[in-house]
């Protein structure tokens, strides 16, 4: 369904007598308070905010609004700045960025905004007939009424987006300054600083996420908290950003991991939100194996290529017995004994993961004892074989 044109004052054919328009005005203080009570009474949101001295404000900006609207009710136009309802679409306009300063939505703006309307169109009909205006002009009083309100409103949606466009972009950056500090070795007082300035309010832990840059922006939307994004970031390329994920620990990470589920992201693991860097570390490992999904699901391979120097020297001295055998042999060997070791050594289950008789197994493992003697049975040298044959 279309939605409906917002309607508008220009050109309304509307002339109200200046007397008439004298006797309105005298009564609009009257008309705020209603307007302001009736606001209290059916937006909740706005039941404290209207209170004390903020309240009065409120029935100041309502009475000028409405001023305005009489002058254009008795012929005065708003396109020139010195007229009255300038400054009313100004206050609008106003009023609107102060509701996104205070973190509200334009919801509660734009339900007061039809309250208005409607008292104000129950008080000022009501002195419009008193006055005899004649039904067809009374019509297009109350046409202009609701024109005006719908300018109002637009203005303050304005003001609203302009207002979170620019705080926005501004908050964004002290939100990246953030993520920076906690990833390059800022001091403690320094990401205080930046805590306090992005008016950022620590989660328990962070989690470190790398996604595709194509998926970033739909991956953060999705987040169901604020999580900080890391820019610029030059032990990542162009192709990859970085979010940092509050509190998407215990339970709550496998709701992460299933959004991250074909995405071909990598999540590091929950840490203390101090620690993201450490999350970020394991993740970017992770990455640089190839992996995705969750680092969790990943250890085994990512402590044995922690270090690949000395994996290799480890492998090389694990499997020097082997060094002076036919490739071929080496290698059959080699499987067994990987296969022995991860079996205990039940023959007939590595046997069967091998696809030979178990006689076959039984012969290997006698030449394998030849090779390496009582060197099987200590756990040192199993340590060092499971691990240099885990790859």
């Amino acid at each position: 369904m279309a939605s409906r044109a917002p309607r508008r004052t220009a050109g309304h054919g509307v002339l109200i007598s200046p007397e008439v328009i004298a006797d309105m005005r005298s009564h609009l203080p009257e008309v705020a308070d209603r307007t302001v009570a009736a606001i209290i009474e059916e937006v909740p949101s706005y039941q404290d905010a209207l209170a004390g001295s903020m309240g009065e404000i409120i029935r100041n900006a309502v009475q000028l609004a409405l001023g305005g609207f009489l002058s254009l009710a008795g012929g005065r136009r708003g396109a020139d700045p010195g007229t009255p309802t300038a400054p009313a679409m100004e206050g609008a306009y106003q009023l609107g960025r102060g509701e996104a300063r205070n973190g509200r939505t334009t919801d509660a703006l734009l339900s007061a905004y039809r309250i208005g309307a409607r008292v104000s169109w129950r008080e000022m009909s009501a002195r419009a007939v008193e006055a005899g205006i004649p039904a067809d002009r009374l019509a297009g009083f109350a046409e202009l009424v609701f024109a005006y309100i719908d300018e109002l409103s637009a203005a303050s949606v304005a003001g609203h987006t302009d207002e979170l466009a620019t705080t926005g972009r501004v908050r964004e950056r002290l939100l990246e300054h953030l993520a920076a500090d906690l990833l390059d070795g800022a001091t403690a007082e320094e990401v205080a600083q930046s805590v306090a300035r992005a008016e950022w309010t620590p989660p328990t832990t962070l989690t470190a996420v790398i996604v595709p840059e194509a998926q970033a922006r739909t991956v953060r939307a999705a987040l169901p908290g604020v999580a900080l994004q890391a820019v610029d970031r030059t032990d990542l390329s162009d192709d990859w950003t970085l979010l940092l994920v509050p509190d998407a620990h215990g339970r709550r990470r496998a709701g992460l991991l299933d959004l991250l589920t074909t995405r071909g992201c990598i999540a590091g693991p929950a840490r203390p939100w101090q620690q993201a860097r450490a999350s970020y570390d394991r993740a970017l490992r992770a990455r640089a194996e190839g992996l995705s999904g969750s680092t969790e699901d990943h250890l085994t391979r990512l402590v044995l290529t922690a270090d690949p120097e000395a994996l290799a020297d480890l492998r090389e001295k694990a499997l020097a017995p082997l060094a002076d055998l036919r490739p071929g042999t080496a290698e059959k060997l080699a499987d067994t004994l990987r296969s022995w070791l991860l079996h205990h050594g039940r023959r007939e289950d590595v046997a069967a993961e091998l696809f030979v008789h178990p006689q076959t197994v039984r012969y290997r493992m006698g030449q394998l004892r030849e090779l390496y003697g009582d060197r099987l049975d200590d756990p040192e040298t199993v340590l060092e074989l499971t691990i240099a044959l885990a790859g």
